[in-house]
């Protein structure tokens, strides 16, 4: 089954990680500061994480997929970078320990790490598909955060998880079902997270 197949499979958990109320706000205005802070914050540590788990599948994965990866890698270096300078922009501190969010999703960036690599490619592909789909439907964001979905959402960013797909396909994953329930369930728990920080 084509990777691109999965998100019409199951729609509600789809939409509920990119139709996110936190998106929403992002997009109106409405998100409190401290959430979407918050959320950067986290997302650094997140991406810190995710660099990892790249890294070590680009040594195993197969060499069709390779240079979709080490391109992905190099972007990832210069996303924690962008988010070191909006973080001190902002005057946040990168250090800050993870939220039970971010340490679950770190605990399922591990455990792709032991699993075969059609199921890490699947799961990185739904990873950024429904980072660069929730970002798209906060467009344009308001004022104070455009500048951040329009970063999301750069042309660029959209030809990498297309090359994402091909990879996933072209390694086809035992149950990519479960793979991508996994990631998407995350995903909502770590919007959610920002949002509950707020309260």
């Amino acid at each position: 089954m084509p990777v691109a197949d999965l998100p019409s499979r199951r729609p509600d958990a789809w939409r509920r990680a990119t139709r996110h109320p936190f998106l929403d706000a992002v997009r109106d205005g409405t998100v409190p500061v401290a959430a979407f802070d918050t959320w950067l914050v986290q997302d650094a540590r997140f991406v810190t994480d995710l660099l990892r788990l790249q890294a070590r599948l680009l040594a195993r994965a197969p060499r069709p997929a390779q240079a979709v990866l080490a391109a992905g890698l190099v972007a990832l270096v210069d996303e924690l970078a962008w988010l070191e300078q909006q973080a001190a922009a902002r005057g946040l501190d990168l250090g800050a320990p993870p939220r039970p969010a971010t340490a679950g999703y770190a605990e399922l960036l591990d455990r792709l790490d032991a699993a075969d690599a059609g199921t890490a490619l699947t799961a990185l592909w739904t990873i950024e598909r429904t980072y660069l789909d929730a970002w798209s439907h906060a467009r344009p964001g308001a004022a104070g955060y455009r500048e951040f979905v329009a970063h999301w959402t750069a042309p660029g960013f959209a030809g990498y998880v297309a090359g994402l797909e091909a990879a996933a396909d072209g390694t086809p994953a035992p149950d990519a079902g479960a793979t991508f329930a996994e990631v998407v369930a995350a995903e909502v728990a770590f919007w959610d997270m920002a949002l509950d920080s707020a309260l």
